[in-house]
């Protein structure tokens, strides 16, 4: 496919092609002489004028009358500047994205959010373009942790510690048996045990693990409802347990893993950046490890959703774990002669660091506990609002401080390079000035006061649209990039594109509401420019939607 973008130069068009001169060269032709061909064959001369420029670009310029006829057609509401796939432009795909994945008997902490928010807003944009996406979250409910908690629930457990804040508790038995651990073989084999016993079925055992799984729900699903993050599905790791020894003596029997040292390995000899990287299946002590539970998962979701694409959305220390699993699992499917694999992808992202550029952490070298850093957030952004707007009631500059405060934590995660580190700047994030979420939410709510201001002005649906001043022209050449925007997220996993694009959206608006009178301006002229406004509230308001985030009508 051809990839038609907007010109990075406004001087040489609206949108450019520069894909040709690839082609020319894999065609071995003249990329010019190839690009007059294609431009001969283009049928848009009620669209755009085309140019053939450089070495093989083509140029696209469109016509006034071609923007205005985008514009009303969105403001009679048959599109935002984007179409759905399914109707007739592109096939549906069907996706699984899986990200967040906390531990059961732990906070969730500042290292989670990153892959809940940035997977969050890759489902939010897919769903947008119309795609089908079931989101996963592969929760770490088993593995040798749980024989520690399970001896300091039965020898040191605070059940009232417990009912006030259960994960903290179990947070402490843990450190503690760990630290006991070290220096007691004693405690450290009573571990073991439990650990056997739970995998064996013990029922008290079972009964406590679940228990732990219980509780922890209940701080996901707290964390999860501050953020707006819903999931479709939440198997943890100890529902493929029983598929594990059966899916290693398939690998064994297809000749896809093989006995090394003890253990069982699936090697790579054909795959060069892998060749010394063999992925472990099953250790030399019989037990299973990562691997194995992502093959089982894979497999399962693969049965299940029957997916064109697979997205796992977690830090970059990852990488050479899942380049192990995905090559095992191509491996493995070529051998068993089933379908070929959906897509994997690896989303992965940098570290959030604190303003000394290390790790971020609390004042007492901590790790920042979610619930904590949304709290901050939260308070932080009351003091600012109630400073702005005293005279509100509490209740309302309360639940404008939330929207403000989660709003400002996901964008200034989503806003670098997701493969960039980036450091936490609670003075950055809540600015009311420069790329943050309260700069958009504000530009959003100033326009929101537009319309209270215009009352009976408001436009009608069919109002014909002028562009008559180069910033009304802007503004609308703007807007009609927002569909390109979301499907280059979309192919590139990049929700960072998005909000740019807001950001830039709202500074174009800026200079239009600064040069163009609105209420001020005569009755067809005060119309359209009406519609400008509401159309860039809409594409504000979808946009910050597709990245997790709230707005409001007043600020």
């Amino acid at each position: 496919m051809v990839r038609v973008r907007p010109c990075p130069e406004p001087k040489f068009g609206d949108y450019q092609c520069n894909a040709l001169m690839a082609l020319a060269k894999a065609r071995k032709t003249n990329p010019r002489q190839l690009a007059g061909q294609v431009a001969a064959a283009l049928d848009v001369p009620a669209l755009c004028e085309v140019e053939i420029a450089g070495a093989g670009f083509l140029n696209f310029r469109l016509k006034p009358s071609s923007i205005t006829q985008t514009l009303e057609a969105a403001a009679r509401g048959e599109h935002l500047f984007f179409d759905k796939a399914g109707n007739g432009v592109q096939k549906p795909r069907r996706g699984v994205a899986d990200f967040s994945s906390p531990n059961v008997a732990k906070p969730m902490h500042v290292g989670h959010i990153r892959s809940t928010i940035l997977g969050d807003s890759l489902a939010r944009v897919l769903r947008l373009l119309g795609h089908q996406v079931v989101t996963d979250n592969h929760i770490g409910d088993w593995g040798t942790q749980f024989g520690m908690l399970i001896v300091g629930w039965k020898r040191f457990l605070n059940r009232d510690s417990l009912a006030a804040d259960p994960i903290s508790e179990m947070e402490r038995l843990y450190k503690l048996v760990t630290r006991n651990a070290a220096s007691d073989p004693a405690l450290l084999e009573a571990s073991r045990q439990e650990l056997v016993k739970l995998q064996s079925g013990h029922d008290e055992n079972l009964q406590i693990w679940r228990e732990m799984i219980a509780l922890s729900q209940r701080q996901f699903d707290e964390i999860y409802a501050r953020l707006g993050v819903r999931f479709d599905s939440a198997l943890g790791e100890s529902f493929y347990n029983a598929r594990l020894k059966s899916l290693v003596d398939e690998l064994q029997k297809l000749r896809v893993a093989r006995e090394s040292e003890g253990a069982i390995a699936v090697f790579f000899d054909d795959v060069p950046q892998l060749k010394d990287h063999p992925a472990l299946v099953r250790k030399s002590d019989g037990g299973f490890n990562y691997t194995t539970t992502d093959l089982a998962t894979l497999e399962y979701r693969l049965k299940t959703w029957r997916p064109d694409e697979i997205i796992y959305v977690t830090d970059g220390r990852q990488q050479l774990h899942f380049q192990q699993v995905f090559a095992a699992f191509d491996k493995w499917q070529s051998c068993a002669g089933g379908e070929p694999p959906p897509k994997l992808v690896h989303v992965w992202f940098g570290s959030i660091l604190g303003e000394d550029g290390k790790p971020f952490k609390t004042r007492g070298g901590e790790t920042v506990k979610l619930s904590d850093l949304l709290d901050e957030a939260e308070e932080r952004a009351f003091k600012i609002v109630s400073e702005k707007n005293p005279a509100l009631p509490d209740g309302q500059r309360r639940e404008i401080a939330r929207v403000i405060g989660i709003g400002a934590v996901k964008y200034a995660d989503l806003l670098p390079n997701r493969q960039s580190d980036y450091i936490f700047s609670w003075d950055k994030m809540l600015a009311l000035n420069g790329n943050t979420a309260p700069y958009l939410q504000y530009a959003y709510a100033r326009i929101q006061s537009i319309f209270r201001k215009a009352d009976s002005c408001a436009p009608r649906a069919g109002s014909a649209i002028e562009l008559s001043t180069p910033e009304e022209l802007a503004l609308a050449k703007h807007l009609l990039n927002f569909g390109l925007t979301l499907e280059a997220v979309a192919e590139e996993y990049r929700p960072n594109f998005l909000c740019n694009y807001l950001y830039e959206l709202a500074g174009k608006f800026t200079l239009f509401y600064e040069n163009c009178p609105v209420l001020k301006a005569a009755n067809s002229l005060r119309a359209s420019r009406l519609e400008l406004c509401r159309l860039t509230a809409r594409v504000l308001k979808e946009g910050l939607n597709a990245l997790g985030i709230e707005t409001i009508e007043q600020m």
